[in-house]
């Protein structure tokens, strides 16, 4: 295998965290030579981090929030040098992270370009050519003339967004924090995503969105308490995150199952199909499921989603995207459920993970991965996960009456 654009090899990064105010030159000294220093804590930001990323590989990087994903990102960078360990970068790369740093407040936004633009390498004829791109990506137009410090903080991040993708790069870092402003300006944003994919640029991303993360990743890589705890397949990955936000709480009844888990204030206790095995001749799928309260709820979400042999997530959806408020359960009580999805599924197999969520979506009361599954027998074979009906019709040839 040929060497890797990016290489870590057992990293360390430990922080030394003060806690004891030294208001002397007597206590600087004394304490700077005890062994354990009562004022003194260790924070270990990484702990033997290893991984490799391959030329042209969209890597993910996901982990919650103090897991150590930032502390990486900017290793990678070279903002901070690693403790114990290396880290090894083959190729010119550029950090979209802290973006903005170097910006100057009492600078407009057209000044802070040419200065943002020459701390990236970039002559001020090469930035001058650029200029209308620039401004016309970050929809700052009316905007340019003014000073920075007047600018919302996600109008500064645009500015600085659309300013770094100038720079062409073998390695770029990206972090979430591009995401923002309105629909129209994130839509760009993870489009210019997409065309770092189509271009097989070396992209690692770090994020909490795990829909991204399995559309655009190659790979991904889950964090957890300073350590890598998984790579791999994007969708077992956003998977393994998921459950990081739903471990067992005390006193709570559990399921055991490794493709179950949850609260359990409400759970499913029926899942059927109406086919085990469809052909072109069922028109419908039916998924119907029933779920029991074991203490009182109010508007549960409650949902499903179709996957394939691949893990690849096909269809789904849930009550509240259906702006269905199933409304208040009782302990004891049941609710029955029917999803009804059109038949236009490939030659495969398939398979249904459901879902029960509380009314805001943040506690998981139930959540069942696989817990049913279909086959789909389809004479019109095509490489694609779907194969809706389609009508043919052409003129010309021996076959023009023919559809």
């Amino acid at each position: 295998m040929a060497d890797a654009a990016v290489k870590a090899e057992g990293v360390y990064k430990d922080f030394i965290l003060p806690h004891e105010k030294k208001d002397s030159i007597k206590r600087v000294f004394t304490h700077a030579f005890t062994k354990n220093n009562p004022g003194m804590e260790v924070q270990h930001a990484l702990r033997n981090v290893s991984f490799e990323v391959q030329d042209g590989e969209f890597f993910g990087i996901v982990g919650r929030n103090g897991s150590g994903k930032s502390t990486l990102l900017k290793m990678l960078a070279g903002i901070y040098q690693p403790t114990k360990g290396n880290v090894h970068i083959r190729g010119k790369l550029v950090p979209f992270i802290e973006l903005g740093v170097g910006f100057n407040a009492e600078l407009t936004g057209r000044e802070n370009v040419y200065l943002n633009g020459a701390l990236l390498g970039f002559s001020k004829k090469e930035i001058d050519s650029r200029y209308d791109e620039i401004v016309e990506f970050a929809e700052l137009e009316r905007f340019m003339d003014q000073k920075l410090k007047n600018y919302s903080s996600g109008m500064q991040v645009r500015l600085a967004f659309s300013v770094a993708i100038m720079a062409e790069a073998d390695i770029l870092l990206v972090d979430e924090v591009l995401a923002v402003g309105d629909a129209s300006f994130q839509r760009k944003c993870f489009d210019y995503f997409r065309l770092l994919k189509k271009q097989k640029k070396t992209v690692i991303f770090v994020t909490h969105d795990m829909s991204a993360v399995r559309e655009y990743c190659d790979r991904a890589m889950l964090i957890e308490k300073s350590k890598v705890v998984d790579i791999g397949a994007p969708s077992r990955i956003a998977t393994q995150y998921t459950k990081l936000f739903n471990e067992p709480t005390k006193g709570r009844r559990n399921e055991e199952k490794a493709n179950r888990w949850g609260e359990k204030q409400m759970e499913y206790s029926k899942v059927s199909l109406s086919h085990d095995l469809m052909s072109k001749n069922e028109q419908k799928l039916e998924i119907k499921l029933e779920a029991t309260a074991t203490e009182r709820v109010e508007d549960p979400i409650l949902g499903f989603l179709v996957k394939n042999q691949s893990g690849q997530q096909l269809i789904g959806t849930n009550t509240l995207v259906k702006q269905r408020q199933p409304g208040v359960f009782e302990k004891g009580e049941k609710i029955q459920i029917t999803w009804s999805v059109d038949n236009v599924f490939s030659d495969g197999t398939y398979y249904v993970d459901i879902a029960i969520n509380d009314r805001d979506g943040v506690t998981v009361y139930d959540w069942w991965e696989e817990a049913a599954r279909f086959e789909v027998v389809n004479e019109e074979r095509v490489p694609y996960p779907f194969n809706p009906p389609v009508e043919l019709e052409f003129t010309g040839g021996t076959g023009a009456a023919k559809k």
